[in-house]
């Protein structure tokens, strides 16, 4: 096998993300769900919403996108795999991205749909309300993903919400089978619990396949997996299935099971929760650099609780401070 040129390349869905504070009662008037994500079928839709924002800030966003962002910040050397339209957010995403240290090359797609957003309302306790408009970003086609830096790549991570669309899935099963034949490991996030309702089989079968390597959940959609409500249970079902299981449990820490071996850890603490956005892509983030570096999971486990109560501590889901300083002042 040769050596790898990238840490970690993910593939994902390339949003740009517009973050605005909003209050309880604004969230009610437009018939939201605190705290969930719920997803807009159209433009106009998205525009309409657009319009009644607060005042906001762009950035590039998605799951993978966010977690790729952290490890670059970590200082891994990183690749990320996406369809963006060729559009204005197209471009504010690929400069923001780039701009972080992300080879990111995948070409535009012209035409509708426009590239994809993500309209986040963050309230005064810290919840994020999130409203998607996937757009460009459900078209990404098997020739249009990097086979080179893929199999040049230590690990390979795969969001469950881009497998929804066929196209994107159909390119993230190659991608899996580009990474397999260069001897790389394949890491997994399921994404949300609406993502297992739709494809809990395909994933259950891909971890039978033994195709998963490192396996990320939340408690719910672990439960979701294994169809048990006793997460003792769903841990065992889960662990017996892939090399490396990860769950966040929120503010009670997460643990990681590694041949049979169960390793936990604290949640980290912070004075006071400001944006829950990019939480479990941070953590994500900080354990996927640590097995990058060769790092047993208890420390891996450590870097992520570290970047998530980093990225909790303000809004957005990139980090605004050193976050390789924060990590080695911490671990070394």
């Amino acid at each position: 096998m040769t050596p790898a040129t990238y840490d970690v390349v993910a593939i994902g869905n390339a949003i740009v993300d517009i973050l605005a504070q909003a209050d309880d009662a604004f969230i009610a008037e437009q018939g939201m769900t605190k705290g969930s994500m719920q997803l807009m079928f159209s433009p106009a839709e998205a525009d309409a919403l657009y319009a009644k924002m607060g005042p906001g800030r762009e950035v590039s966003g998605g799951s993978a996108a966010n977690t790729i962002a952290g490890i670059a910040a970590l200082g891994g050397k990183c690749g990320f795999i996406g369809q963006v339209a060729d559009d204005q957010l197209g471009q504010v995403f690929k400069h923001d991205i780039n701009a972080a240290g992300i080879r990111f090359d995948t070409p535009p797609r012209a035409g509708e749909p426009t590239t994809a957003r993500c309209l986040i309302f963050v309230t005064p306790d810290g919840q994020r309300t999130m409203n998607t408009f996937l757009g460009a970003s459900q078209f990404l086609p098997e020739h249009a993903i990097d086979r080179e830096m893929i199999a040049g790549g230590a690990i390979l991570y795969l969001e469950g919400y881009l497998w929804d669309p066929e196209e994107p899935r159909a390119a993230m099963r190659a991608a899996i089978d580009v990474a397999r034949a260069a001897g790389r490991r394949v890491a997994f996030t399921l994404s949300d619990v609406f993502c297992i309702s739709r494809h809990g089989d395909d994933f259950r079968q891909l971890m039978a396949d033994g195709l998963i390597d490192i396996l990320f959940a939340n408690e719910n959609e672990l439960l979701a997996l294994c169809q048990t409500e006793d997460f003792e249970a769903a841990v065992a079902q889960a662990a017996a299935q892939v090399p490396v299981l990860v769950v966040t449990r929120s503010e009670h820490g997460a643990i990681a099971v590694k041949d049979g071996e169960r390793v936990a850890v604290a949640a980290e603490p912070i004075a006071r929760v400001v944006d829950t956005t990019g939480a479990g892509d941070l953590f994500a983030a900080g354990f996927l650099h640590g097995q990058a570096q060769g790092r047993d999971v208890a420390t891996s486990l450590r870097m992520g609780a570290l970047c998530a109560a980093e990225i909790i501590s303000h809004y957005g889901a990139r980090p605004e401070v050193d976050l390789k300083a924060m990590v080695a002042a911490k671990l070394g």
